[in-house]
């Protein structure tokens, strides 16, 4: 028995590193200010929606990680295969507008983290892509993987600041088993923006590709499953103590709009140097750590779907698409937040709410995918896991056209 476990924990941490990566880096920028803005304008009230945004994340994560140990292929290299290059074609344009906002959005996150501090975003901004560029292009797989498992142990700073806070408890408890919806435009793009932060159309194409990177197969995939379904966990652990940050900071003293995550960090200062300190901290991190990763996901998604070389293993000559459009991703990304007039916090809004709209579609033909005997051979989905995707589908198509119905009627004056 001990021989069998020393055995499985040995293969676990082996595996470890995609799921629990991808899972973790959803907490970005963009996921903070939008947690941050939940619980600054809405407190307690949106606490009930991590338990099935967990869910959620755990079918979705668990059906991209078993395909990619299955069939050993990358998400949208299998839908150009089953569906056509047109198809594919149009789903990476709609995931390059989403995650190119979600870039600017992290560049931001590193300049306003480090103006917190008295560092000029012309300072930080540069320097950052300069690092992160760096870190991609000269290292391989295996190195990068060791730094950003280092920096997913950084994410306990919201943890450590949200219990400086002392937010109510009680209120938090009982508000993360009710569920409570405001048929608003305000709360409805607030649910869908943290579905879209949670449940990201970039993550289910970044974690199977770094499951195929990585060489995990299926006969590893038992501990791997198990990896994907921490990542899930700690990344709603860490949601929740951001939103109860700010509804103990922010929200207990008159429910506001925040105009960005640093209005958060300021809010807690009076509850302490260490929890202002921490949450800037965490904005930091977490920020150069997005900053990396959804860069370097959309040129693995556009690579593999389009027949490119790809992979952090290959050089740039060999693989120059994929690094050419790394490259382009970092200094758009960055030279756009030195432009002081650009409307960064509607773009982090907007890039939230266009990744909630654009995940259906994906889960969509991940499903279809999933499904497929003829690639997922006995690893096709159960019964449930069909379920939980399908009712997700129509859950977030729902949300969507809810949200763009009751802004229409806004427009047009009606009540």
């Amino acid at each position: 028995m001990l021989r069998r476990l020393r055995h499985h924990l040995l293969v676990f941490f082996s595996v470890i590193g995609p799921g629990f990566i991808t899972a973790v880096v959803d907490n970005d920028a963009g996921g903070i200010f939008t947690y941050s803005q939940a619980g600054a304008k809405y407190g307690y009230l949106p606490l009930w929606t991590l338990f099935p945004i967990t869910i959620l994340l755990i079918v979705t994560q668990e059906m991209c990680s078993r395909m990619g140990a299955v069939t050993g292929k990358g998400l949208s290299d299998l839908i150009r295969e089953e569906f056509g290059l047109r198809t594919t074609f149009f789903l990476m344009a709609l995931l390059v507008v989403a995650n190119l906002t979600n870039v600017m959005a992290n560049f931001a996150g590193v300049a306003s983290s480090l103006e917190l501090f008295h560092v000029s975003r012309y300072v930080s901004v540069p320097v950052t892509a300069a690092l992160v560029w760096l870190l991609i292009v000269k290292s391989s797989y295996a190195r990068v993987e060791k730094i950003f498992l280092a920096a997913c142990s950084l994410y306990v700073c919201y943890i450590v600041s949200g219990i400086l806070v002392k937010p109510d408890w009680k209120e938090a408890a009982i508000y993360s088993v009710k569920p409570v919806l405001l048929f608003e435009p305000g709360y409805l793009t607030m649910l869908i923006g943290m579905v879209g932060t949670s449940v990201a159309p970039w993550m289910q194409f970044f974690l199977q590709a770094a499951v195929v990177e990585k060489g995990i197969s299926a006969k590893d995939y038992a501990e791997s499953r198990v990896e994907v379904i921490v990542g899930c966990v700690v990344m709603s652990v860490i949601a929740f103590f951001i939103i109860v940050a700010c509804a103990g900071a922010i929200w207990a003293n008159g429910p506001r709009d925040i105009t960005d995550a640093t209005d958060a960090a300021l809010a807690l200062r009076p509850f302490g140097e260490y929890a202002f300190l921490l949450f800037g901290a965490g904005l930091l991190n977490a920020s150069v750590f997005a900053a990396s990763i959804l860069p370097l996901s959309t040129s693995y998604t556009v690579c593999e779907g389009l027949g490119f070389e790809s992979g952090l293993n290959r050089s740039f000559r060999e693989a120059p698409i994929f690094y050419g459009l790394f490259t382009f991703l970092i200094v758009f990304g960055g030279g756009v937040v030195l432009w002081p007039e650009f409307p960064l916090i509607k773009m982090i809004l907007l890039s939230q709410v266009i990744n909630g709209a654009v995940l259906p579609l994906v889960l969509a033909y991940m499903v279809a995918l999933v499904n497929k005997k003829r690639l997922m051979k006995d690893w096709v989905n159960s019964p449930l896991y069909n379920f939980v995707a399908w009712s997700a589908v129509i859950v977030m198509s729902g949300l969507t056209v809810a949200l763009v119905g009751i802004s229409l009627r806004q427009l047009m004056g009606r009540p």
